[in-house]
């Protein structure tokens, strides 16, 4: 959107104030008795007190009303967001999905909220370790309402259309080939410009920070300064006939209505904040010889579980780059995991299978279950000449990856009818091509 600022740098330690209002900040201190223009400080605390210095987050927000002014909140009808992994029997399968329905607004007005459906996940929120997976697919942008989600992180990659994310700490425009992350406990709310899909990380315990980069050295992947943060914006808006505040927590929903805009923070300072980024600004690494690095070089945001070089989930992507390696069957491999893979196309096609995997679809190859390209992929590819090459031009893909065995939702194995229970097929021509004759060419 035309006008929007942002403040750049990943983790940073910001401060922000709506020109409307210079000097909103208090100088010296966070909690002055009589804040500037008579507004209420109040702190969002992302991390414990005590928690060491490089991994404390908290924020401190100057604002018109305290958010603790509302009515009590009552259980809502939760839809297709679920934390019942149980639901369902397990299903070990190669699992893809064609691209989900988005509902048409002639039919019915579906705004972010009410267009979520969870597909599948693992843990649980009240422990704090776990994930989920979503899809959103709506068509109306939420008025006098806006989510909270007290459960834990949500990592937003748009797929289709653009969404106007307003935030306590101000606005953000993300598109396509963009996501954003909206942290645990931040109130926000989501305007649409028509039918919009795309996919969310939920992470519960933990929150998204860049990898280690080890002897790739000190840049690469995503650099921290392509990373944007907004800038304070406030609304001072009566809402007499009521605000809808729509609560996540413990895998429920929950509402309750007060009668102002939460968007109401004229100023803030601290470096617990939502974030947007460009995929288009990931430095690629990758191999200039033979064989495959791991797909690990191309992971932007991960969480970190307590077990080192284990994550509860990573963001990765497989963007345009250059194909070089010699003497190497250069798409991915076959592979069996110990971690879950969920993908999904955001834009154009996957390399390891050009056909079926399509943008705003998804799959799903679980723990030890075998994957891999399909047949006609591993033909072309095992027989071309090689030459450098790029690869995934025009194309965006990506992958949440995670060390929980998840488990799949009734609605993603059956309410959403989007399950190509084709998949298997794309596997079944592989051919054996073992010759107990060959012997090495010698010269």
């Amino acid at each position: 959107m035309a006008g929007l600022k942002y403040m750049s740098g990943f983790g940073n330690d910001f401060s922000s104030e709506d020109p409307r209002c210079p000097g909103a900040l208090p100088e010296g201190q966070n909690n002055p008795q009589l804040c500037p223009y008579g507004l209420y400080a109040e702190q969002i605390s992302g991390s414990a007190f005590t928690c060491p210095r490089p991994a404390n987050k908290r924020s401190w927000l100057y604002r018109i009303l305290p958010s603790v002014k509302h009515k009590p909140y009552s259980p809502v009808h939760c839809g297709n967001i679920t934390e019942s992994w149980n639901e369902a029997d397990p299903d070990p399968n190669q699992l893809r999905w064609l691209p989900f329905l988005i509902p048409k607004s002639l039919d019915k007005k579906v705004d972010f909220v009410s267009g979520l459906n969870t597909i599948c996940g693992a843990g649980d929120a009240k422990s704090r370790n776990g994930i989920g997976i979503h899809m959103y697919t709506c068509n109306t942008s939420m008025v006098d309402s806006c989510f909270n989600n007290s459960d834990g992180d949500f990592l937003i990659v748009p797929q289709q259309g653009d969404v106007l994310i307003t935030t306590e700490f101000g606005k953000m425009m993300v598109e396509p080939k963009e996501i954003c992350v909206i942290q645990q406990g931040m109130r926000f709310a989501v305007e649409v410009f028509g039918e919009s899909r795309g996919y969310i990380l939920e992470v519960y315990g933990a929150h998204f920070e860049l990898p280690d980069l080890g002897p790739i050295g000190a840049n690469g992947l995503a650099n921290p300064r392509d990373f944007l943060c907004p800038v304070a914006w406030y609304e001072d808006r009566t809402v007499s006939s009521g605000y809808t505040i729509i609560n996540k927590y413990q895998g429920q929903l929950f509402a309750c209505q007060q009668d102002f805009s939460p968007f109401n923070v004229v100023a803030w300072h601290g470096n617990y904040t939502p974030y947007k980024y460009d995929l288009e600004k990931f430095m690629v690494i990758n191999s200039v010889a033979f064989d495959h690095a791991d797909p690990s070089i191309f992971t932007v945001l991960t969480a970190k579980s307590i077990r080192p070089g284990v994550a509860i989930a990573d963001f990765v992507i497989f963007p345009p780059r250059w194909g070089v390696a010699e003497h190497t069957f250069r798409p991915p491999y076959y592979h069996r995991n110990c971690m879950s893979e969920f993908m999904g196309l955001i834009k154009g096609h996957y390399e390891a299978k050009e056909e079926g995997f399509l943008p705003g679809g998804g799959s799903l190859h679980s723990m030890m279950t075998p994957h891999g390209p399909d047949a006609y992929c591993f033909e072309k590819n095992s027989t071309t000449e090689l030459e450098p090459e790029r690869v995934a031009e025009g194309t965006m893909a990506f992958m949440f990856e995670s060390s929980f065995s998840m488990a799949v939702t009734k609605w993603g194995l059956e309410t959403c009818q989007r399950l190509d229970k084709t998949y298997y097929q794309c596997w079944e021509p592989i051919r054996s091509h073992f010759n107990p004759s060959w012997r090495p060419y010698r010269k």
